[in-house]
């Protein structure tokens, strides 16, 4: 029997639901109200508010609370992840290789968030690369830190670089628990668990892909169960 997650922080249950509601903004009942289903008492989600405002995680305006611009940019790449579109692939390869020195923990651990943001595996420690199907900007962080190169690999590091086989296994897994899905609360932790897996996405192109790769799949069934669910979730919330 698969074990799943039946429990939420508040701070969990606020950016979920925030993250899946498009504008990212709702009134504090309604986020009272979905913690309420995980068992969180109302004072508790407040608290979460309070602090996730004094960490900049979120702005208040009017009673409603929505999401700072950083995760504004989070829900951008979940968006993207739910419908990507890359473009055609000749096979070039884009390589970041690190040449910055003596750089903060923090500054490190911001360059590692982007990176992955950006979709790229490090191939060993400051070399990071993908195939270039993608279409987005280099950030600052990275052009600053980074000498960039297009190549083609003699030999193709894709295994090297992702554990796709691991990522279609959970697909499959997440698949099934859409299906089986039930109640409000259940259906809440499986759609928050299908965008993060998508989130992990390389977005490959399909020349890299193994066969019956189940991104497509999982994609299509979960965009049926976010119609029905999202309909149910917004009678619970008005009612």
């Amino acid at each position: 029997m698969e074990e799943r997650n039946t429990t939420l922080s508040a701070r969990s249950a606020v950016l979920s639901a925030l993250l899946g509601s498009h504008p990212p903004r709702l009134p504090a009942r309604h986020l009272v109200r979905i913690g309420a289903l995980f068992g969180i008492a109302e004072g508790t989600v407040r608290v979460a508010l309070s602090r996730m405002l004094a960490a900049g995680d979120l702005l208040q305006s009017d009673g409603q609370y929505t999401l700072s611009q950083r995760l504004v940019e989070r829900q951008a790449r979940q968006d993207e992840s739910r419908d990507p579109h890359p473009k055609p692939w000749d096979g070039t390869w884009e390589v970041a290789v690190v040449t910055a020195e003596r750089r903060a923990p923090a500054e490190r651990a911001a360059f590692r968030h982007a990176m992955l943001a950006l979709r790229l595996a490090e191939l060993r420690e400051g070399t990071w690369m993908r195939p270039a199907n993608l279409a987005r900007a280099w950030p600052e962080i990275v052009t600053a830190q980074c000498t960039l190169i297009d190549g083609r690999p003699h030999d193709d590091p894709t295994p090297l670089l992702w554990d796709l086989d691991g990522w279609a296994s959970e697909a499959r897994r997440l698949e099934r628990a859409l299906g089986r899905a039930e109640g409000l609360a259940e259906g809440f932790l499986v759609s928050a668990a299908v965008l993060r897996h998508l989130l992990a996405d390389p977005l490959l192109p399909r020349e890299l892909l193994p066969d019956g790769w189940p991104g497509a799949e999982l994609r299509a069934v979960y965009d049926d169960f976010d119609r029905r669910y999202r309909e149910v979730l917004r009678h619970h919330l008005d009612g």
